[in-house]
């Protein structure tokens, strides 16, 4: 099929280059515009344009498309059926409508449960035991468009939103392949979603990774495991922000941020129930370092609490 794909991070990148490979034409590639990153704050391409841009295929960066000169942009390439995948942008109604065949998107959860942005950190942190991939096609609402497939992806105790997003990118690849050529030989057909079970996946914001040591260690945990690899989960210590990578529930008693033992095993802290092991942390500017290399240049002493304010002078 002629297809107009928009996307913008890896998790798009591997559904456009799934699609190449499956033979279809990608008439124009829309991503968003290059952002400052790094250091040096320089302009950084997105996956996308960098596979995009490799393959000489035309790309288009709107710094959004609500002008409807962008909807002329995009029905100038002539496509069959738009792709949408992790795009990043609101997509008004010339633009769904610019392919005779509408727009299908890739959702990273099973609809109509974490509708919005943030859906794999949103289905760790509320313990979900299982979330997938919902392809759909787009209406004007926020992730409400009838569905064409789903599949399930267990999450594992051990899953992060890193190790989540690669199974989920993956298996979104694949279904995406297999959706476009249901469009393509008229055998989609499209389900509404039910009104019953429907979450919203806010945006991941700042409050999002600071831990709360009055939560319950399982809890705070998920949180742990929801900010990896970006953007780390927080706590302070002595007025100092902390960054903790790699941490486990145990059970353990203490008052909650009080450190019950800081040693080549780990360090343990107190929660509202039950406590956590560090094994994982990094100081603010540092590297990320494992609990006992951690203690050899930042000590920690038993009864010492984090996010406490600095002791006085």
């Amino acid at each position: 099929m002629r297809l107009v794909f928009a996307g913008t991070p890896e998790f798009a990148e591997r559904a456009l280059d799934a699609l190449l490979r499956a033979g279809h034409q990608v008439m124009l590639v829309v991503t968003q515009p290059d952002r400052p990153g790094g250091r040096g704050m320089h302009a950084v391409e997105s996956p996308v344009k960098r596979l995009a841009q490799r393959l000489g295929l035309d790309v288009y960066q709107p710094q959004s498309l609500r002008d409807p000169a962008h909807a002329a942009r995009l029905a100038a390439a002539r496509p069959e059926l738009l792709v949408v995948a992790a795009y990043g942008l609101i997509l008004p109604q010339a633009v769904l409508d610019c392919a005779p065949q509408g727009a299908l998107n890739i959702h990273a959860s099973l609809l109509p449960r974490w509708r919005g942005a943030a859906p794999i950190q949103r289905a760790i942190l509320a313990g979900d035991r299982e979330t997938g991939i919902t392809i759909m096609k787009m209406d004007a609402g926020l992730d409400t468009g009838p569905t064409l497939s789903q599949r399930a992806v267990p999450i594992g105790e051990r899953d992060d939103a890193g190790t989540l997003h690669d199974k989920l990118a993956i298996l979104g690849a694949q279904m995406i392949v297999a959706a476009v050529g249901a469009v393509a030989a008229g055998t989609a057909r499209f389900t509404p979603q039910p009104s019953e079970g429907v979450t919203y996946a806010r945006k991941i914001e700042k409050r999002d990774s600071a831990l709360d040591w009055s939560r319950p260690a399982m809890d705070i945990a998920r949180v742990v495991r929801a900010m990896r690899p970006l953007p780390g989960a927080t706590t302070t210590f002595e007025g100092e922000t902390l960054k903790v990578w790699r941490a486990q529930p145990i059970e353990a008693i203490g008052a909650p941020g009080e450190i019950l033992a800081a040693d080549a095993h780990g360090i343990v802290v107190a929660c509202g129930e039950g406590a956590l092991a560090i094994s994982e942390l990094q100081r603010a500017g540092g590297k990320r370092l494992t609990a006992a290399e951690f203690l050899r240049g930042r000590p920690l002493a038993r009864g010492a609490r984090l996010g406490a304010p600095p002791p006085e002078a």
